[in-house]
C-alpha cells in the first residue's frame, strides 16, 4: 500500500464520527446546535462533502460570550503556574493528535501534508513557547519618582473574540488563542466556515487538558450573522482577526461602538526584490518557496518578482523551468507540493487572473491553467513581461501565482516596492550591506527578511503596515495586545498636597 493510500485510510477513520454526528458548536464545555441550523463543509480535493457542521448565529454568540465572560474570573484568578501547566498539556494534547490534525486539515483546505504535518507540531510549539511566558507576564516597572514609587502590572482585557481564516487554519488559530489563555483572558472562537475540522479538535485537545468549561468557546458560523455579533458584543473586549482587508475595515466599523480594541493581520501584496549581486540561486529556492509553498495562500507570499534587469533574463529562465517542475497533485500524497485551492469561489477568482494578465499585456510564462475536474486544482502561474501598474501587480490574488517586474536603479526597485496598498512584508536579496540597509530602512512593511525566505521566530513582532494592518503578534507584543496596563503609585513620605478650601 503507498503512503497516500495509507494517508487515505486514516483520514477516513478520522472522518468517521465527522460523518455520523457532524460538527456542533462547543460553548461552556457542552456541544450545542446552531440556531441558525447546519451547513456542509466540503473537500477542494474532490468536491465531496465532509459533514454538517452547526450554524452558529447571533444568539449563539450571545450565550458563548455569557460564558466566557463567566468563566473569566475563574481563569484569570487561577495561579500563574496553574494555567502554564494547563497550557503545556494543550501543547503535548496537540503533538499527540498531530495526524489527524494534519490530515483533516488537508481534507478540508486542499493544503498538502508535507506542509501540513509541520503546521500541526507548530501549533504545540506555539502553546509551550507562550505557556513558559505566562509568570512574567504580569510583570511590570519599577518607576521612581521624588514623592511616589510608581510601579506597572498587566492584567488581562477580559473575554476576547478569535476569526480565524481557512488557508492555515490550525497553526493561525493557535497564533492567537495560546497568548489570549496565556494572558489570562477567556475566548470565543469563529473558525472560518470553509475550514472548520480542526478547530473542533482544537477546543476538544484543550479541555481534555484541563481548560475550565467556558474558557475556549468555539462558534461555527458566517461572518455576516455570527461574526458581526462576536464582533459587537459589548462582553468581548478585543478581537483578533486573521484574513482580508476589506473585512478588517468592516470589523473595525462592527467593534466601533464599543470601543473593541482591534488586532487585524490583512492582506498583502509583498515585493521579493533580487538585485544582481544576490545568491541567485538561493534566491531562486527562496523566490520560489514564498510563492507557490502552502498553494500561494498565505498573507506573506513574496507575490512580486522585481528582478534587476542585468540579470531578469537568467533568473526568469531558470524560474520557468523550475516552476513547470512543480508537482501538483492529491495533498495526502508526501510527493504533491501544490494542492487544490481551498473552495470553488477562490478557485474562480484566481483563475480570472489568467485573462486579466493577458488583457493587460502580461505573458503567461508558466501555467495559467486548471488541472483536471474533479477539484480546484490550478497549475503554479509564472507572469513576466508585466509593469508594476498592472493588476495582477496590485491586486491580493492568493494563489500560486507570481508576477515579475524588471527594474533598473535600486531607487526604481523601491519605489515600485512601495507602489501599492499593502505593507506585510518584503523580502531583499543582495550581499551589499549597505544597500541592504538602505533599503529595509525605506521599504513599507512591517516584516523584511534579507538574504532569507520568512523564517518566524516567535519573539519578534509579526505583522503589517497600511492596509496589512494593525498592531502586532508574537512574544512580549501579544501580551500587549490582550492586556491592560495599569499604573499604580505608593507615596513615599509625607510630600506637600495641595489644600484647597481650607482656611
Amino acid at each position: 500500500m503507498s503512503v497516500l493510500d495509507q494517508n487515505i485510510e486514516k483520514l477516513n477513520g478520522y472522518l468517521r464520527r465527522f460523518k455520523e454526528t457532524g460538527i456542533q458548536n462547543r460553548i461552556a464545555g457542552v456541544d450545542c446546535t446552531g440556531a441558525g441550523g447546519v451547513f456542509q463543509t466540503s473537500s477542494p480535493v474532490d468536491k465531496s462533502i465532509i459533514c454538517d457542521v452547526a450554524r452558529g448565529d447571533a444568539s449563539d454568540i450571545d450565550v458563548a460570550a455569557k460564558a466566557a465572560a463567566d468563566a473569566f474570573p475563574i481563569w484569570r484568578d487561577m495561579p500563574a503556574l496553574e494555567r502554564r501547566k494547563i497550557l503545556l498539556r494543550v501543547a503535548d494534547g496537540i503533538e499527540a493528535r498531530a495526524e489527524e490534525i494534519a490530515l483533516c486539515e488537508c481534507w478540508d483546505t486542499g493544503q498538502t501534508i508535507r506542509f501540513m504535518s509541520k503546521a500541526a507540531l507548530r501549533g504545540a510549539e506555539n502553546f509551550r513557547y507562550f505557556a513558559d511566558q505566562i509568570v512574567q507576564a504580569r510583570d511590570g516597572q519599577h518607576l521612581q519618582s521624588p514623592t511616589l514609587m510608581n510601579i506597572t502590572a498587566r492584567v488581562p482585557i477580559g473575554p476576547v473574540g478569535v476569526i480565524t481564516p481557512w488557508n492555515t487554519p490550525f497553526m493561525l488559530s493557535t497564533w492567537k488563542i495560546a497568548p489570549a489563555l496565556a494572558s489570562g483572558c477567556t475566548v470565543v472562537h469563529k473558525p472560518a466556515e470553509d475550514s472548520p475540522l480542526t478547530a473542533r479538535l482544537l477546543v476538544e485537545i484543550a479541555e481534555e487538558a484541563g481548560l475550565p468549561p467556558g474558557v475556549l468557546n468555539t462558534v461555527n458560523g458566517y461572518g455576516h450573522d455570527a461574526g458581526k455579533r462576536l464582533t459587537e458584543h459589548p462582553a468581548i473586549k478585543a478581537i483578533a482577526f486573521v484574513g482580508e482587508s476589506a473585512t478588517g475595515s468592516m470589523i473595525t466599523k462592527q467593534g466601533a461602538d464599543t470601543l473593541k480594541r482591534m488586532h487585524l493581520e490583512l492582506g498583502g501584496k509583498n515585493p521579493v526584490i533580487v538585485f544582481d549581486d544576490a545568491d541567485l540561486d538561493r534566491a531562486l529556492d527562496a523566490v520560489i518557496f514564498m510563492i507557490y509553498s502552502i498553494n500561494g495562500e498565505r498573507c506573506t507570499s513574496s507575490s512580486r518578482l522585481l528582478i534587476q534587469d542585468t540579470v531578469r533574463e537568467k533568473f526568469e529562465a531558470m524560474l520557468i523551468e523550475r516552476v513547470n517542475n512543480i508537482k501538483v497533485g492529491h495533498p495526502l500524497d508526501p510527493a504533491t507540493e501544490i494542492g487544490p485551492l481551498v473552495t470553488k469561489t477562490h478557485f474562480d477568482k484566481v483563475v480570472s487572473y489568467f485573462d486579466i494578465a493577458k488583457q493587460d499585456g502580461a505573458t503567461v510564462a508558466a501555467g495559467g491553467e486548471v488541472v483536471g475536474e474533479e477539484g480546484y486544482f490550478v497549475r503554479p502561474t509564472l507572469f513576466t513581461n508585466a509593469s508594476n501598474k498592472m493588476r495582477i501587480a496590485q491586486e491580493e490574488i492568493f494563489g500560486p501565482v507570481l508576477t515579475s517586474i524588471p527594474f533598473t536603479t535600486e531607487e526604481e526597485a523601491l519605489e515600485m516596492a512601495n507602489d501599492t496598498q499593502y505593507g506585510l512584508t518584503g523580502y531583499v536579496w543582495t550581499n551589499d550591506l549597505t544597500r541592504a540597509l538602505r533599503f529595509t530602512d525605506k521599504l513599507e512593511a512591517g516584516m523584511i527578511w534579507v538574504n532569507s525566505e520568512n523564517v518566524r521566530h516567535l519573539p519578534t513582532p509579526f505583522g503589517g503596515v497600511k492596509s496589512s494592518g494593525i498592531g502586532r503578534d508574537g512574544g512580549d507584543w501579544s501580551f500587549d495586545f490582550y492586556m491592560e496596563q495599569k499604573h499604580i503609585g505608593f507615596a513615599r513620605g509625607q510630600h506637600k498636597i495641595m489644600r484647597l478650601g481650607a482656611q
